[in-house]
């Protein structure tokens, strides 16, 4: 039996990303699910209330450690990509404590919209009037939100937005919840309703699209930072590509 295989076929470096062959409106009017998807280019992302006294009662991930990773991995995927971001709190002067460090060195030059009772941050007109005057400014429709808790500060101002005809989409492992079941009855309520679930780094992934594009060398920090799982596999190729960082003193390996 021949061990041959044919060739490889490898894709030209110079292809790009193709768009879907249908539009979402037309897939929409065929019956289908229409696939209007968040890119750089038309998304906002909504950072909303992650809070040091918040976070500390979150308990429905495996550690804290982790949750906080995401919502800073969520950060600089916005920064890396230049996808403008809004930054809010709720009654950060009394018990839910200032936003994480991290976020606010982030966008050191962003203000942090500074609620001061109302819950759903879009129903604070502050809030919203600076949410609108980005989207008539950009023209972008796709908000990307995460937010602690889950079931109030991500839900509610979710199932507002989608109300009011925007494509909403709820980054869940960058929010945290008081238990697991006001988790999963909000991504019920929210998957229900019309919004699009992700996760930090499926998000990152879908945004970036193509690592031949421009921005891939930025995007490689939160992976490297905030996803160890692949940041060490990025880690330990490129320390020993061309060459080893550790001597073998066995020289097995050359």
């Amino acid at each position: 039996m021949s061990t041959s295989r044919p060739a490889d076929i490898v894709s030209p470096i110079t292809d790009s990303p193709l768009p879907n062959r249908v539009s979402a409106a037309d897939a929409q009017a065929a019956g289908r699910y229409g696939h209007d998807k968040p890119t750089h280019e038309n998304s906002i992302v909504l950072l909303v209330d992650h809070q040091i006294g918040l976070l500390a009662g979150m308990r429905d991930s495996s550690s804290l450690a982790e949750l906080k990773s995401n919502i800073i991995g969520l950060a600089r995927t916005a920064k890396a990509l230049g996808i403008p971001t809004l930054i809010t709190s709720s009654n950060a002067q009394w018990q839910n404590g200032d936003n994480l460090p991290e976020v606010k060195e982030l966008f050191s030059d962003q203000p942090i919209y500074r609620r001061t009772g109302i819950i759903n941050c879009y129903e604070d007109p502050t809030f919203r009037a600076a949410l609108e005057e980005l989207v008539k400014k950009t023209g972008r429709r796709h908000i990307i939100i995460a937010g602690v808790t889950i079931g109030t500060c991500c839900a509610l101002p979710t199932l507002s937005m989608l109300n009011d005809g925007y494509k909403v989409f709820p980054v869940v492992d960058a929010c945290g919840a008081w238990n697991r079941y006001e988790a999963d009855a909000a991504m019920s309520r929210m998957a229900n309703a019309g919004a699009e679930l992700m996760t930090t780094f499926a998000l990152a992934c879908e945004l970036q699209a193509d690592w031949k594009r421009p921005s891939a060398n930025a995007m490689l920090e939160p992976f490297t930072q905030n996803l160890s799982e692949y940041g060490f596999v990025l880690q330990n190729f490129w320390n020993n590509a061309n060459g080893h960082v550790v001597p073998d003193p066995f020289g097995v390996v050359k």
